[in-house]
């Protein structure tokens, strides 16, 4: 118990410690999970030979992933993404494992050995790549999208390279340990009572597919069928915890099924995913199941770099370093082949290019896996472990040169060409998103006409499908701008999801024209100030008056009534706008509100006044009822 109590001290406290400080530096959670292995095993020592039977504890963590991918991934979402699937991701997948198969084949390892090496330095990394992606605000650029589809495509691959891995085994041939027993192979290792708990042992081959198919029938036939009876029975319970004894119990259920008819628990899980992904119980599973999966996929890869040889790494740096940036290179040159061929450009190409180049996490699975099955023999496994390893480790390197390659080459992505403005109206409003959608519904509806503008073109489609006509363009476009009218317009609503947008297009439209009326979209008070001075007339806090709605609603059902509540609300109302307008004239660009003495001193006394006003409005109406 003590050994089990120190040993779990000094895993959880590598990663508290390194994973933090991995993930300030932009490096990524795996990248510290890996360091923190690293330190702990090969460099001070402090874990040692139970580190691999952890590991096999750990890998649960990946059967979890799995199945929140799984989840993730309606059939029908999947059907509807199937041409980015199919053929930019499957097509990057089979290009980069035959080159790098290919390669190893020249190396003089078997074919098979060559194969299972193409297929683990095929996969990316989705951790890093995502996190970094969302980081940089990448997303939902063209780039980001078809790298996302990648990423998918390798995430779903994982499942038939797991069911064909055990298929390329090398025949298991004894050899001498360093103690002078004798290693007789895989399957001495896991003995007969690898095989004790069986349903396929000793059946027939048709027996066996019987077997199987009738497993996975169970797992689909349960999904659709029992879980839900089970999740309204452990409702009726009312006790949080057995939600997350449920789902772990599906999760662990499936796997051991799996592994009775000699499947891997991963493809299991993932079909269970993939199964309730349309079910009303997924966000729950996904919130109970989030945790776990992170603490094992974590434990997983510190117990990776606390298996990795440093030693090994400097017996041979150069070869290893070159190594990894040969597979880096190969990647990288048929993911920019590969986005060419569908028609990636400019700085959308090269993030799909460099942003891809990475082996990833997968690899470590794949690896661990292939070497318990015989495939991958353990000396090639330690070189492509650290292989994969250093190639992570450079990611954040490709990064930095595509923000450099981005700075040098501005945008030279292909946007959709901007409409021909045919109409022109007293009224235009730039951004027809949420909050524009509303304000254009009811000009209209009172009989006014307007131009509507957004630089978005699935947007205005949709908009047109509604019988709302807009026009496609980037609002802060001064050619776009007068083509809608704004030398004639009487009220210019700019209503952008971008607040550096709004305030550009505020303070250019009141230098065009210093009698149009302005009415801007603020996304915080410090956004309000910015459009104070860029000249708006009205500004409108995205969250202000439904905030207040609610204000008003608390105090209808606490004792106020609707009368009272709506003249609290009023008075609220009015005096936050006087105060707006007293703050701007104190705000400073640049400055902390926190280090603005003259501002926090005003603030404090608004707001007693504020206090001050609603008890003497409270006083009045108690004296109207009494």
């Amino acid at each position: 118990m003590d050994d089990f109590l120190y040993q779990a001290s000094i895993y959880l406290a590598a990663a508290v410690i390194a994973v933090p400080l991995s993930a300030r530096l932009g490096l990524g959670s795996v990248l510290g999970y890996l360091a923190a292995g690293i330190i702990i095993g090969p460099v001070l020592g402090l874990v040692g030979a139970e580190t691999e039977n952890l590991q096999h504890v750990a890998e649960f963590g990946v059967v979890m992933m799995l199945f929140l991918i799984g989840l993730e991934l309606e059939p029908r979402a999947l059907w509807d993404m199937r041409d980015k699937l199919l053929g930019l991701g499957g097509l990057q997948v089979l290009l980069s494992t035959a080159a790098i198969a290919a390669v190893a084949i020249y190396a003089n390892h078997p074919w098979s050995v060559a194969l299972a090496v193409g297929l683990t330095l095929s996969l990316s990394s989705t951790a890093i790549v995502l996190q970094t992606l969302s980081e940089k605000g990448l997303m939902q650029t063209n780039g980001g999208r078809a790298t996302f589809s990648v990423l998918l495509t390798q995430d779903i691959a994982v499942i038939p390279i797991l069911a064909l891995l055990p298929l390329l085994a090398l025949p298991a041939l004894p050899h001498i340990e360093a103690d002078g027993s004798i290693d007789r192979g895989v399957a001495d290792l896991h003995g007969a009572g690898h095989h004790s708990l069986s349903l396929v042992e000793g059946l027939p081959g048709w027996a066996v597919t019987l077997v199987t198919i009738g497993a996975v029938a169970f797992v689909i036939l349960a999904g659709v069928y029992l879980t839900r009876p089970l999740f309204r029975f452990i409702h009726a319970t009312r006790l949080r915890e057995m939600y997350t004894a449920l789902a772990l119990m599906i999760v662990v259920g499936i796997s051991f099924l799996m592994t009775l008819v000699g499947l891997s628990p991963a493809l299991g899980a993932f079909l269970a995913g993939v199964v309730l992904a349309s079910s009303e119980f997924r966000h729950q599973m996904e919130s109970d199941l989030e945790p776990f999966k992170g603490l094992f996929l974590g434990l997983f890869f510190i117990t990776v770099g606390a298996g990795i040889n440093v030693g090994y790494f400097f017996d041979d740096p150069f070869d290893l370093i070159g190594l990894a940036l040969l597979v880096i290179l190969a990647k990288g040159v048929i993911l920019y082949l590969v986005g060419k061929a569908f028609r990636l450009s400019g700085r959308d190409h090269w993030l799909f290019t460099l942003g891809l180049a990475q082996a990833g996490e997968f690899g470590f699975v794949l690896l661990a896996f292939s070497t318990q099955q015989n495939v991958i023999p353990p000396d090639l496994s330690q070189k492509l472990l650290m292989i994969i390893a250093l190639t992570m480790l450079i990611t954040p390197l490709l990064f930095i040169i595509y923000d450099l390659l981005s700075r040098k080459m501005g945008d030279t992505s292909k946007e959709p060409e901007p409409d021909e403005i045919d109409e022109k109206g007293p009224v235009i409003i730039a951004g027809i998103g949420r909050f524009g959608q509303i304000v254009n519904r009811l000009v209209r509806a009172s009989g006014f006409k307007t131009v509507v503008l957004d630089h978005d073109i699935e947007t205005v489609q949709l908009m047109r499908r509604f019988g709302v006509k807009g026009f496609l363009g980037d609002p802060t476009r001064p050619e776009l701008l007068r083509a809608a009218g704004l030398e004639k317009a009487s009220v210019l609503v700019a209503a952008m999801d971008d607040h550096k947008q709004v305030t550009r297009l505020v303070g250019y439209a009141r230098r065009q024209r210093p009698d149009l009326h302005i009415i801007a979209r603020a996304r915080d008070r410090t956004h309000v100030y910015e459009l104070y001075q860029a000249g708006a007339n009205d500004i409108v806090r995205e969250m202000f008056d439904s905030s207040l709605r609610a204000g008003r609603y608390v105090l209808e059902n606490i004792g106020l009534s609707e009368y009272e509540a709506s003249q609290a609300e009023q008075t609220f109302y009015h005096h936050d706008r006087a105060s707006m307008r007293d703050l701007a004239e104190l705000w400073v660009p640049g400055m902390p509100t926190a280090e603005n003495k003259k501002y926090i001193e005003r603030s404090q006394k608004l707001e007693k006044e504020l206090e001050t006003a609603l008890l003497e409005l409270a006083e009045e109406h108690a004296k109207k009822s009494a």
